[in-house]
């Protein structure tokens, strides 16, 4: 009898978790496939938001980051094909075409996963004529471009005369990479478009600012990149913004999003909403034999209901693991969407600085048409005897009428960032605002205050309704 033949396009954290989800799945009902994975580059399953402490030299190697290597998911079962780039699909034929080693090729499917993950953001202002990137101009989006960064850095950090680096994107992953250019001694600038860390309300955001400003980070709010100055090699010099200003540098981080990475698919004619992505359905169907999972996809907003671009680990990780389900016991498994969830710190000298977020924030219940009343608490992550007590500032939302939790923003020291979590489920299964304040959280003075932040800042804003 043939084996069903599953094919997966990419080999990171949604690809690899379908393809061996479905050998387990398979396994478990006695049913045979071949499970055949494309991916484009020589690395699989590795960290990408490690990046930025590898870069920063906290983490050593980039071994640390891979999860699984190619080998390993050949062994487990995977007949991985690496360096191969998707280039289109034959629904029609069920043929999947790829480029491996400059050659054209093409594999047969039963079905097949997308998981092809998305791309930087590479403005034309980075590129030289010929399409490659400005000299000292890279992202932070892979293992290639964290070597690189390593590799210019360690070097920058080795002159004699003051080194710059101009990071462009104020989001996780330009606070995160400004963080890993002070920690190798180099003065940074930090270009948005907006505020830094705009998920944010401005009044939360403002915090943040005021903090890297204080720990040796220029911050440039509103300040859209438009062109760059290079020297005779091709290697920038200086960032020029719209309103004339310019910043002079030895190297400039892309830090300006990423899109989903769905070309192929779009020729194929699959359907893609705003940012481009994948609209998947709850069991990561697309198409008639076709599923996707990880960033290539838009989300379902859990609380909205409106589609959203959310790329991250924890939500590739589970799409996989759903479609590899789904593979071999259809409808079994299915998404039930995302939150916003988000966290990130910036550590330099004495500054800790921890931020994080759920739900929505004032701007997006606008956009989505909602309303939500919100305050802020300012507070101490442990009791003030203690000498883990750090400051924390909470703002929670709710529904005004409805008294719904409806999400939180925190900035604060250390170990404050993390609290998120208590909100997040509390949001997953539909709490109000009172049963977050009334929640039975823990207490011990090394840890929380009587009253901790959260619940605390619950109370009041539930108090004020």
């Amino acid at each position: 009898m043939t084996r069903e033949r599953i094919v997966v396009l990419g080999a990171d954290a949604a690809g690899m978790s379908a393809a061996h989800q479905a050998l387990r799945m398979a396994k478990q009902v006695g049913r045979e496939i071949e499970v055949i994975a494309l991916e484009k580059t020589v690395h699989t399953s590795y960290s990408a938001c490690g990046i930025p402490y590898w870069v920063s030299g906290e983490v050593e190697s980039s071994d640390e980051l891979i999860a699984r290597s190619p080998e390993r998911h050949r062994e487990m079962g995977v007949d991985l094909i690496t360096g191969a780039l998707a280039t289109g699909i034959d629904r029609d034929a069920g043929v999947a075409h790829y480029s491996h080693d400059g050659v054209d090729k093409s594999v047969g499917y039963d079905q097949l996963v997308i998981a092809t993950g998305a791309s930087p953001i590479v403005p034309d202002w980075a590129l030289r004529p010929n399409g490659q990137l400005v000299g000292g101009v890279a992202p932070a989006k892979t293992l290639v471009d964290g070597q690189q960064w390593i590799d210019l850095l360690v070097a920058a950090a080795g002159a004699e005369s003051p080194r710059r680096v101009v990071v462009a994107g104020g989001g996780y992953i330009g606070v995160e990479m400004a963080e890993a250019a002070r920690a190798r001694g180099l003065e940074v600038t930090l270009l948005t478009r907006s505020a830094v860390m705009s998920s944010l309300d401005v009044d939360m955001s403002s915090r943040v600012e005021k903090q890297l400003a204080e720990a040796g980070v220029q911050v440039v709010g509103g300040a859209q990149v438009v062109g760059l100055e290079v020297d005779h090699r091709g290697w920038v010099t200086s960032v020029e913004t719209v309103d004339g200003d310019v910043h002079r540098c030895d190297l400039l981080v892309l830090a300006t999003g990423v899109l989903p990475a769905t070309e192929f698919a779009v020729g194929a004619g699959l359907e893609t909403g705003q940012w481009g992505g994948l609209r998947a359905q709850p069991d990561g169907s697309v198409a008639s034999g076709i599923w996707a999972a990880g960033d290539c996809c838009e989300v379902r907003h859990r609380l909205t209901g409106d589609w959203t671009f959310s790329p991250l680990g924890t939500h590739a990780n589970k799409q996989g693991r759903i479609v590899g389900t789904n593979l071999i016991t259809p409808g079994s498994r299915s998404f039930g969407g995302v939150l916003g969830t988000a966290i990130t710190r910036y550590v330099h000298g004495d500054t800790h600085l921890e931020i994080s977020r759920t739900g929505l924030s004032t701007r997006e219940a606008q956009a989505a048409g909602l309303r939500v009343s919100s305050m802020v608490t300012e507070g101490r992550t442990a009791s003030g005897y203690m000498t883990e007590a750090a400051p924390v500032a909470v703002k929670v939302f709710a529904d005004p009428d409805t008294r719904a939790l409806a999400g939180a923003q925190i900035v604060g020291g250390r170990a404050a960032a993390k609290r998120i979590d208590t909100v997040a489920a509390a949001l997953w299964s539909g709490a109000s605002i009172d049963d977050l304040a009334e929640a039975d959280l823990a207490y011990a003075p090394p840890f929380a205050t009587v009253w901790e932040i959260v619940q605390l800042a619950a109370r009041r804003l539930a108090d004020s309704l």
